[in-house]
């Protein structure tokens, strides 16, 4: 089976294949915590964690996996390594993982890092496997950046907790509400369809 360059394997998780733009993947953390950036991001280094140490192991056990029992042994890889985020995160810093809740451990069930084992590391080397991983997770949390900026500056006036606006500015609540993050998602999907179109157009 042809393999894309190194380049273009970790590319495609930032743009052709991005997880929330492209596949439309993990769509419950990303809708339900990027209110603010600094949600967002440990939520994406959290998922990046799991990504690649799951990616890391299945592909160096592969071999040792029967076909029968491969989905529930992923489960079982992802879980190990979603706990250790969790207790990090409880341990080092405790405001954020309640503010986060739930779901760090419903990392456990995210399509994006199940899938990836299925689709890729379980069939590759563990080098591939894991520039796949990396390409995979910086899409994952430029989209869950751009979406908790959004979210943040518009709904409450602030970038990380530091006031951006000035005193003109109204905050549109609905932003930092389950609402906001429907319509801010849809846009940024309108958009992202929006340069594709282009883009094949000039090609």
């Amino acid at each position: 089976m042809p393999t894309k360059p190194i380049g273009q394997e970790f590319l495609k998780g930032v743009w052709s294949e991005n997880p929330i733009f492209r596949q439309l993947l993990g769509m419950c953390p990303t809708l339900a915590v990027t209110n603010a950036v600094v949600n967002g991001f440990a939520m994406g280094m959290a998922t990046t964690f799991v990504l690649l140490f799951s990616s890391l192991v299945v592909s160096s056990i592969k071999n040792l996996i029967p076909k029968q029992v491969r989905i529930a042994s992923y489960i079982v890889v992802i879980a190990t390594f979603v706990t250790m985020a969790d207790r990090f995160l409880q341990a080092f810093f405790p405001a954020i993982s309640d503010n986060l809740g739930p779901y760090v451990p419903l990392i456990v069930v995210n399509c994006l890092i199940l899938g990836r084992q299925e689709a890729f590391s379980s069939r590759n080397t563990v080098g591939r496997s894991l520039v796949d991983a990396l390409g995979m997770s910086s899409g994952f949390v430029l989209g869950l950046l751009v979406l908790s900026s959004i979210r943040e500056i518009l709904g409450s006036g602030t970038f990380l907790g530091t006031q951006v606006m000035g005193d003109w500015f109204k905050p549109w609540t609905i932003m930092v509400l389950p609402p906001g993050a429907f319509i801010t998602l849809g846009i940024l999907l309108g958009l992202v369809i929006l340069i594709e179109q282009k883009s094949k157009s000039r090609r």
